[in-house]
């Protein structure tokens, strides 16, 4: 009789999936009493008191973290090897990791459903909602990124048009297309200044695109008197006086298809297929990768490098404006201190949908599984209760652990 011989990779592969199975029997079907007796008293012995459905949770945790692990593991020794069989090749592929990250950050929610929140449409509408500020700015991002650059400044130039697109339609009642356009530009212009900087000046993109988040976030708190621009208007006696919301909020803030899909997320689906074509089918796009593949090769064949990614941060820049203005119409008003921190989020979003920091390799598609990762995480963990200085470290160890599922050994 033949016998079976398991390679490393395989053992971590049977070790991820027993461990997401037996993950799965303990939610649905329950562990053995003296099992939960036993984690029980191993937090009495670490001075942790905690009650047999908090050790049932803790239970079900360690089955999913041993498969994650393991899941992990065997995709990321699979993509290391010299040489790989056909299918191989297939699953160790940015979409195929892109996917299996999904999955698990979905599966988690099965584990963890909050007494059938997760299962309920109302809460895959607003994780949808919620996520698609950050990934109008990944699709921006990715753009950048491809090209080998970085842009800090996004969530800034958020705020920036977040408060001017408030001012000029809430307190100077300004036609919307007007407000819109200008929003764009400025936006746009923040971008191409950041453009002009890194490929024209030669400054590294990290320090071009850090002094414009600083210059854009201190440019809104300037316009705004660093307060909320809302539909209180100050009186030149000093007193106040409300005005409506501006019919262009209410119409981006609006919900289509029976109240099941915001408007915001139809503007970054459509954000998102614009710069997908651009990105696959307009030369610009090729461009972009063939400079972040080798910049000095794009260069000697012909490709204005300085022209490309100056075009690259200026959409960055104008689609940071365009999340800057949904972001208004959902809060009602403009704050100069939205958007903190948000290009972390976004940035995240690109690398764990499998687009690459050295530049050269993604797309929009991976950066779409990218947002609805992260979106899903973030969701979870908010409809679970969990701490926000929990959440930030456990979003930390999963963006971490994701980009690491992203390598492979370049031979």
């Amino acid at each position: 009789m033949k016998r079976i011989k398991l390679t490393r990779e395989a053992v971590f592969g049977v070790l991820g999936i027993f461990g997401l199975v037996l993950a799965l029997l303990t939610r649905f079907i329950g562990a053995p009493l003296p099992l939960i007796t036993a984690i029980r008293g191993i937090g009495n012995s670490l001075g942790l008191a905690f009650s047999a459905k908090v050790a049932f949770h803790l239970l079900v945790l360690l089955w999913y973290g041993l498969g994650f692990f393991g899941v992990y593991l065997w995709l990321v020794r699979t993509g290391e090897k010299p040489e790989r069989k056909a299918w191989e090749t297939v699953i160790t592929g940015p979409f195929a990791r892109a996917m299996v990250a999904l999955a698990l950050v979905l599966l988690l929610g099965v584990l963890f459903d909050a007494d059938g929140a997760f299962y309920k449409l109302a809460t895959h509408r607003d994780g949808l909602r919620q996520a698609s500020e950050f990934g109008i700015l990944a699709c921006g991002l990715t753009l950048v990124i491809i090209a080998g650059g970085i842009d800090l400044s996004v969530g800034s130039v958020l705020a920036l048009s977040a408060v001017l697109f408030a001012i000029l339609t809430i307190h100077w009642n300004w036609p919307a297309a007007v407000a819109l356009l200008i929003c764009v530009a400025v936006g746009a212009s923040c971008g191409g200044v950041s453009g002009v900087l890194t490929a024209w000046l030669r400054i590294q993109p990290f320090i071009a695109t850090l002094a414009m988040m600083v210059f854009a976030r201190g440019l809104a708190k300037t316009i705004s008197g660093g307060m909320k621009i809302s539909t209180a208007v100050r009186n030149p006696d000093g007193t106040y006086r409300y005005v409506p919301i501006p019919k262009i909020f209410e119409a981006i803030d609006s919900r289509i298809l029976w109240d099941n899909l915001s408007m915001v997320s139809v503007i970054f689906l459509v954000c998102a297929l614009i710069t997908g074509i651009l990105l696959a089918w307009h030369r610009w796009g090729r461009e972009l990768y063939a400079i972040g593949g080798n910049e000095e090769a794009a260069r000697l064949s012909g490709i204005s490098v300085g022209r490309a990614k100056v075009l690259a941060y200026v959409a960055s820049g104008l689609l940071a404006a365009v999340a800057g203005i949904c972001h208004a119409a959902q809060e009602k008003q403009g704050d100069p201190e939205a958007g903190a921190g948000y290009e972390l989020t976004a940035i995240a979003m690109v690398v764990i949908g499998g687009t690459s920091l050295a530049g050269g390799r993604g797309g929009i598609g991976l950066t779409l599984i990218g947002t609805l990762t992260i979106g899903y995480l973030e969701k979870i963990l908010s409809i679970n209760a969990v701490p926000e200085a929990q959440r930030l470290m456990l979003t930390g160890v999963i963006i971490i652990t994701a980009v690491l599922m992203q390598r492979r050994r370049t031979t």
